[in-house]
């Protein structure tokens, strides 16, 4: 169609103010006539309405054309005089429009891999495995600063206040109490800025160490040992000292023991050589209080004590838990136990197994109770010994397993217990389902308690032997 209508206008020829796009009106229309500014000898004629509209389509035909001949520039596709179209050879499109219009395939323009080498996507830093390099600083940059070559720069962390320090320092304190291991706290203590607050760790854990048991005054003894030199001062720990005497009357309300205890600490400290020896005499004639008074005393005489060689401040707070040796806990509990019997107390039976820390111990002190039980005249030991079982195992001090590990050792040693007293097995078998009774031991264990077999004669034939005993 288009190479139609080229040729028609090369074969007449039309003005270009022919080629109006506009519409005719209503009025028009109904005329069948339109004046058109076209002259002739100075006189104005008017040309048929089918003669513009031909101009109209041409026109448009015309439009069209040129659009897409520069659409195919590129292709080497011609129009020849008669308008057909011929295909020339394959050229490479120069014009920026034939470029742009240009939705072909890539086939021949390239070897098909994706653009920038899969790196172009958005959110893309680079094609994968990319590693940047530290940048060089370009000295003709406008923005170059020469002092940024020297910079150093480093993660400060801010001071404690007293505030935060209590609510940080805290919570290491009482995991340290747990697990024991100065070097992390150490390690810990170190990451902060403790600032002018470094002698508040001493008096802290002090503070805390006063509520807690004899092992954690111990742990606290060693933690201050440890700390001093890596993290603290000695100036830092004989400051803590200073506070700590002048706060005794808002502790003793807390911990009625507290100037013995603050004394012992200070004992240890100067055997620890962590507090000098002058410490004590420094504070004689200036100390008004009492409670710090009674605590300088206590440190005096400890000290004292120590250089006669009748007392070891290593030793001062003792041994806690599983630290101590296995015979010497046997001997405290063979102790409590005596102790028990004697005044029958309860509550205080099981204070002192409590103070003890050795849970994972309980066992013996089931089996030696038991055996008590077994080496025992009368009915009042058997009770007594039943009534404190029940109550360790209500008051859940005594767990399920150590209940039972300790029951199963006496079935295992029956036997030998059986040889220095006669009648062990009778008791035992008494004591079982009277604990069985009294909920401390399920059925699984009451069926396994060992039975003696009743002795008797068997046949002639067997030449009046003994049948061995059946347990």
């Amino acid at each position: 169609m288009a190479t139609e209508c080229e040729a028609w206008l090369n074969a007449n020829p039309i003005e270009a103010d022919d080629l109006s796009d506009s519409f005719l009106s209503g009025d028009e229309e109904r005329g069948g006539v339109q004046k058109v500014d076209n002259e002739i000898n100075g006189n104005w004629i008017a040309a048929p309405i089918s003669t513009i509209h031909e101009a109209r389509v041409k026109a448009k035909a015309k439009r069209r054309l040129r659009k897409n001949s520069s659409r195919d520039s590129g292709r080497g596709d011609s129009v020849s005089d008669n308008g057909d179209s011929i295909r020339g050879p394959l050229v490479t499109p120069t014009s920026p429009k034939g470029k742009l219009l240009d939705r072909k395939s890539r086939l021949g323009k390239g070897r098909g891999l994706p653009k920038k080498g899969g790196a172009g996507g958005k959110g893309v830093w680079g094609p994968p495995g990319e590693v940047y390099d530290l940048e060089e600083v370009d000295v003709k940059d406008p923005n170059y600063d020469e002092d940024q070559d020297n910079c150093v720069y480093e993660t400060v962390v801010l001071p404690l206040d007293e505030g935060d320090f209590e609510k940080t320092v805290t919570p290491i304190v009482q995991e340290y109490f747990e697990h024991g291991d100065t070097n992390e706290v150490a390690e810990l203590l170190g990451e902060l800025n403790l600032g002018q607050m470094r002698s508040g760790v001493p008096m802290l854990a002090v503070s805390l160490a006063l509520e807690a048991k004899a092992s954690h005054r111990e742990l606290t003894s060693r933690l201050l040992s440890d700390l001093c030199g890596r993290v603290l001062t000695l100036q830092d720990v004989e400051t803590s000292f200073h506070k700590l005497l002048r706060e005794l009357p808002d502790l003793v309300l807390d911990t009625p023991g507290a100037p013995q205890l603050v004394g012992q600490f200070i004992a240890r400290a100067v055997r620890d050589e962590i507090l000098s020896k002058g410490y004590i005499d420094s504070y004689k004639g200036r100390v008004d209080c009492e409670h710090a008074r009674a605590a300088l005393d206590r440190a005096a005489v400890l000290l004292k004590m120590s250089r006669g060689g009748g007392l070891r401040i290593d030793n001062l707070w003792g041994l806690g838990g599983g630290q101590r040796p296995v015979t010497l806990l046997m001997k405290e509990v063979n102790l409590l136990l005596k102790e028990y019997i004697l005044s029958g107390d309860v509550l205080e039976a099981e204070r002192c197994l409590r103070e003890l820390e050795v849970p994972h111990f309980h066992h013996e002190f089931v089996y030696e109770a038991i055996v008590m039980v077994l080496e025992s005249k009368g009915d009042k030991t058997f009770k007594m010994v039943l009534q404190l079982l029940k109550f360790l195992w209500e008051s859940s001090v005594i767990t399920v397993d150590q209940m039972r590990r300790g029951f199963q050792r006496v079935y295992i040693e029956i036997a030998e217990i059986n040889i220095d007293v006669p009648c062990a097995y009778a008791v035992l078998e008494q004591f079982v389902e009277k604990s069985f009774g009294a909920g401390v031991i399920d059925k699984r264990l009451r069926d396994l308690c060992p039975s003696r077999g009743r002795k008797r004669f068997v046949s002639e034939g067997d030449g009046g032997r003994l049948k061995l005993e059946s347990y």
